[in-house]
């Protein structure tokens, strides 16, 4: 039994690694640009087809994910230029920019059934064995993906943290129309925004990809827990956004003890639902400072 918790808490860290770097990039466009992109987990999925589709062609994976991050992020300021900028033009409303990202998953999710189907598929990879660490036996993805995965943190709070746009970004998160009349270039800010969050939720999704099969409706079942994730840290908080996706996952994963895996989905919102009546505010302050 012991090696079974164990066992579960380790796949329940995997999980929450890549629900951290999406619910980064979906807490980076909550802040800055006050945008609940219910889009969001599809562009994981897009992120994943990428992935697959550069893998296919004979690429090593982790190139592939790099391609699938990039067109993410590329796919995403084509939904900026179209979309989200005319919408703040016109001063749009929150619930009409929830009704938009919402018919922009439909189409996402769509396009992606029209160009690669709606089967199942999964990445060309070389036979990997299990690692064995004191008879837990961890696949060798999911130790990539938690390395990758702290390694993509750590770069998301040096560019916070140290450099002139993650300094330009947090201004923005705090007042938009302050950081405005300081000078602040704000459309240059929403744009590295957009790149820095594509890159982020490709990556996340290539990398689910290797933990499921590639499919259509993969990102679309995250979005509970991405969304769960980032109300539990703080809305436009990163940090705290990491901080609830790990222990989304691994309340998740553990609660496959006790309930069907089928049902693992209603823990996420078991704990959205308990945090916005007791923490509305998250367990960490809603800001990228």
């Amino acid at each position: 039994m012991d090696i079974q918790l164990i066992q579960v808490f380790v796949n329940g860290l995997a999980v929450g690694s890549i629900i951290a770097l999406a619910a980064v990039g979906l807490t980076l466009t909550f802040g800055i640009l006050r945008l609940p992109n219910f889009a969001h987990g599809d562009f994981m999925t897009v992120g994943a087809y990428l992935t697959l589709a550069a893998n296919r062609t004979g690429l090593d994976i982790w190139l592939s994910m790099v391609v699938g991050g990039l067109g993410t992020a590329g796919l995403m300021l084509v939904s900026e230029k179209l979309l989200w900028q005319p919408m703040r033009d016109r001063r749009a409303t929150s619930t009409t920019l929830i009704i938009i990202s919402i018919g922009l998953s439909f189409l996402l999710r769509n396009g992606v059934i029209l160009i690669w189907g709606s089967e199942n598929q999964t990445y060309r990879l070389p036979v990997m064995p299990a690692l064995d660490f004191w008879g837990v036996r961890i696949i060798y993805s999911k130790v990539i993906v938690m390395i990758l995965a702290v390694m993509a943190i750590a770069t998301v709070h040096f560019i916070l943290q140290r450099t002139k746009v993650g300094k330009a970004m947090r201004a923005v998160a705090d007042d938009l129309d302050l950081a405005r009349v300081s000078g602040i270039d704000v459309e240059w800010v929403v744009l590295c925004t957009w790149l820095l969050t594509g890159v982020l939720t490709g990556v996340s999704g290539g990398l689910y990809g290797l933990m499921t099969a590639v499919r259509p409706n993969m990102g679309w079942f995250l979005i509970l827990p991405l969304f769960a994730s980032v109300i539990l840290g703080g809305i436009g908080n990163p940090y705290g956004a990491i901080a609830g996706a790990l222990i989304i996952g691994v309340a998740q994963e553990m609660s496959t003890l006790l309930i069907p895996s089928e049902y693992k989905l209603a823990v996420a919102l078991g704990i959205m639902m308990a945090v916005l009546l007791v923490r509305p505010q998250g367990l960490f302050r809603g800001t990228l400072s």
